[in-house]
């Protein structure tokens, strides 16, 4: 007789498993992700057919077995038909149960992670059909969130470079601020072209050694010391080897130079675009004037990006989420 254990969760995703079974993921509070048969569930009188559904809260009672566990009884406890009136919502919803799906654990509880998910899933229904913006405002929001949970969070308080503290400049209209994916956040444009010429004086002042190490003055003192290298092509080369970077100068003292990585700028922000993203960490979205449609739009494109590249892999939802704004923007147009 198989054994059978209790379970709180909320369905992620189903495939279809024969002629009339579903196989369906689940989050659960008690054992985390978890991958379940509902028997006939596809059948038009099944008594599961409904509670199999997408975004559906169940208590269950699961019988184990050999590969895949299956649902004997199920009731449940709260559904989310908003979800499924408005398309941008669900395309939301389903974008959110991505990233979930790649953070959850198995056969651990995952309550925090469980209960954040409904939270932001109640959010989104209760968002106006007539206000598109606020779908997206609310993705980002929980997308911003789950990233927080799973320590990921992009940091947008603070320069990644200088450490120093960022705030949007709303008096200047072409201020910007970078956005460096691998850096992890945002990055004063002035504080990376600082860096940027100090690498170039660096590289500039290698060459001249090396020049000054093929051509010594006359009459130099025979004396050679070890200096390191700062050309970017021999420390490559010198990597290629396995050897030292170093060389030998004329009458040189050692230097060790530490050169920091000058970081790859992935898009520029706008002020409105940054005090989004910042707002972004607090617990519940507030209306911030001129806010457009645009700038929502381009935190969700910047966060979008960033947790593809955190988690490694795409979310497919978002190609809804940019069908049903497109179509939206024409139809306003």
């Amino acid at each position: 007789m198989s054994r059978t254990y209790k379970a709180t969760g909320i369905n992620l995703k189903t495939q279809a498993l024969g002629e009339s079974d579903k196989i369906v993921t689940i989050l659960t509070r008690e054992f985390g992700l978890i991958r379940a048969v509902a028997p006939g569930s596809r059948k038009h009188n099944s008594s599961l057919g409904g509670r199999s559904g997408m975004f559906v809260v169940n208590e269950l009672l699961i019988a184990k077995g050999r590969s895949l566990d299956k649902i004997t009884q199920a009731q449940t406890l709260k559904t989310y038909p908003g979800l499924a009136k408005d398309l941008g919502k669900l395309a939301a919803s389903q974008y959110l149960a991505e990233i979930v799906l790649c953070e959850a654990l198995s056969e651990q509880p995952q309550e925090e992670l469980y209960d954040l998910f409904n939270e932001h899933l109640h959010r989104l229904e209760a968002v106006s059909s007539a206000n598109p913006s606020g779908v997206l405002a609310h993705l980002a929001h929980g997308v911003f969130h789950l990233l927080a949970l799973a320590g990921l969070t992009p940091q947008v308080q603070i320069c990644c470079l200088s450490q120093r503290s960022l705030k949007p400049n709303f008096t200047d209209p072409n201020w910007q601020v970078g956005f460096s994916i691998p850096a992890g956040g945002t990055v004063s444009l002035e504080a990376r072209e600082r860096l940027r010429k100090e690498a170039q004086r660096e590289i500039r002042a290698g060459e001249q050694g090396e020049i000054n190490n093929q051509y010594p003055m006359p009459n130099a003192s025979s004396a050679m010391t070890p200096v390191a290298s700062t050309d970017s092509a021999a420390l490559a080369s010198t990597r290629a080897s396995g050897t030292s970077a170093t060389h030998w100068l004329p009458n040189a003292q050692t230097v060790v130079v530490h050169r920091q990585e000058i970081p790859v700028i992935s898009s520029r922000l706008g002020a409105m675009e940054l005090a989004l993203l910042q707002h972004l960490s607090q617990p519940e979205i507030m209306q911030i004037d001129g806010a457009r449609d645009y700038d929502w739009l381009s935190v969700e494109q910047i966060l979008r990006q960033y947790a593809q590249y955190q988690l490694g892999r795409p979310i497919r939802s978002a190609t809804l989420i940019d069908s049903y704004f497109a179509a939206n923007h024409d139809a306003t147009v």
